[in-house]
């Protein structure tokens, strides 16, 4: 009974595994397959001959290096102003002594609830009011605090000794230079895990930018996908081809760092 128990969970994970990984796969495999290939029914699953020059037509056909360009800039300032937020926040609330600092956290911990989209709109008249529309300010300022994040982060400084600061103090040590000195040192593993997770997000963010870009010169990569899935009529393979691209470097990215990843979530007990 036992063993029966086993084979149908191990069952049930590949199966959920296969169905997760398998658009991945079929995506490669049709960004290699001719026209006639990707739009045929019943589809193929792999190519007759691998066509490497759709990548290289996906390419001219739209400014990917354009928009790998702005993603890189924009999700790059974003994510070491989300963690100089983050880092400054946490200390404040985790080490420092201030009226209604419980209440403040309560209210952070009742942000969490409010939906994205809900935000949304209030940024978006904000930026529009400022008159940041289309520039690299209205993508990268909202997001350079996350409340996630902050309470992510006092998690994990929870568990380092008061003991370190008072030490630092009583020897001459200021806020800003205990903060430099000791508390990120002792805090890599958190704040690497947050840089590749915000490096990620900014990566793949979608709703923001489609809403305060208007030009071409200013999409991401996934505004930029989009638009090209939208121009490119049938070319079903070149679409294929321009997903892999732009998906790639981010799972290159997360199979070199995936250990980090995972270890600095598990440190800090605490899932998004």
């Amino acid at each position: 009974m036992r063993r029966a128990g086993r084979v149908f969970a191990y069952g049930f994970v590949l199966l959920m595994t296969g169905m997760t990984v398998f658009p991945f796969l079929y995506m490669v495999s049709a960004s290699l397959m001719s026209f006639q290939e990707a739009t045929g029914v019943p589809p193929a699953m792999l190519p007759a001959h691998a066509r490497w020059s759709n990548f290289g037509e996906a390419l001219h056909a739209a400014p990917f290096a354009r928009y790998a360009a702005n993603t890189v800039i924009v999700s790059g300032l974003s994510t070491v102003g989300t963690l100089a937020t983050t880092i400054l926040a946490a200390f404040a609330l985790v080490r420092l002594r201030f009226r209604f600092k419980r209440l403040l956290t309560g209210m952070m911990v009742a942000l969490l609830m409010v939906p994205y989209e809900i935000l949304v709109f209030t940024n978006y008249r904000t930026i529009a009011q400022l008159g940041l529309l289309d520039t690299y300010a209205a993508l990268i300022l909202p997001s350079l605090a996350s409340v996630f994040y902050i309470l992510y982060l006092c998690q994990y400084l929870t568990a380092i000794p008061d003991t370190y600061y008072k030490a630092a103090i009583v020897n001459g040590c200021g806020d800003l230079e205990y903060i430099w000195r000791i508390m990120i040192p002792m805090s890599r593993s958190a704040l690497f895990t947050m840089a590749l997770l915000l490096f990620i997000s900014g990566w793949n963010s979608f709703l923001w930018p489609i809403l305060v870009t208007n030009t071409t010169d200013m999409r991401l990569v996934g505004n930029g996908l989009s638009a090209f899935v939208t121009e490119s009529g049938t070319a079903v393979q070149l679409q294929m081809a321009a997903s892999t691209i732009i998906v790639l470097p981010i799972l290159i990215l997360y199979a070199v760092f995936h250990r980090r990843i995972i270890e600095g979530v598990h440190v800090n007990g605490i899932k998004r």
